[in-house]
């Protein structure tokens, strides 16, 4: 017997480290370099090196703060080359790097008839090559600004990270008649505790140290995916 206007479920997924291994940095570099002639990509990354400390010391300060910081690489970057050089980054080197056991997961969900959502810091078109390939209900992830062709480096939105990712998994439930009571959520991160906690179900997925203490503490589910 069917329930009149029964709540549906949803499975959020957030992506780096999660669904694949692979971070927004090594996305970018991977996107810069296919664009630098080849005698000159190995100065580039040279040259680029450096600045992964700065950037590995904002992260540990602020995330949110790091994705604004960082997202300002693309300064310039054509946008059509961009969104092109995505599809064939992800089949050349996102696509290996998919944990066999998340697309067992999704297809488990999707079986039992549960709507699949990514929610990701991640940009818009490098996710998109990764959410066809799952063929999920729905992507939530940040853009970039464009003009005149080229992205402008500012972010469009604030950046989905911490309470930010939360707060759009609220604002999707509330427009699809979601019960996050019933729904489920997976990461890898600490800084994904607000996404984490607005679901009953939250499952910690390759957990670092203190996402797994969390997740000892709080009963929650944990999956180690290779």
């Amino acid at each position: 017997m069917s329930v009149p206007n029964a709540k549906k479920t949803v499975a959020f997924f957030d992506v780096d480290g999660t669904l694949l291994a692979s971070t927004i940095v090594h996305c970018y570099v991977w996107i810069r370099a296919a664009q630098i002639p080849f005698l000159l990509k190995y100065l580039w990354l040279i040259a680029f090196l450096p600045k992964t400390v700065y950037y590995l010391i904002l992260d540990s300060i602020s995330r949110t703060r790091f994705n604004q910081v960082f997202y300002r690489n693309y300064r310039g970057m054509d946008v059509q080359q961009a969104k092109g050089l995505s599809i064939e980054m992800f089949e050349n080197y996102l696509r290996p790097k998919i944990f066999t056991a998340a697309v067992s997961q999704i297809q488990e969900h999707k079986a039992q008839g549960t709507t699949v959502v990514l929610v990701t810091g991640s940009l818009d078109f490098v996710v998109q090559p990764i959410a066809e390939y799952f063929a999920v209900d729905a992507v939530l992830a940040p853009q970039l600004r464009e003009q005149d062709g080229q992205f402008t480096g500012e972010l469009t939105t604030a950046p989905l990270i911490g309470e930010e990712k939360a707060r759009v998994m609220r604002d999707y439930a509330d427009q699809h008649e979601i019960s996050l009571k019933d729904s489920y959520a997976y990461s890898d991160s600490q800084s994904d505790l607000p996404m984490l906690e607005c679901v009953g179900n939250p499952v910690a997925v390759n957990p670092g140290k203190a996402l797994r203490r969390k997740a000892l503490e709080s009963g929650w589910e944990m999956h180690e995916w290779l």
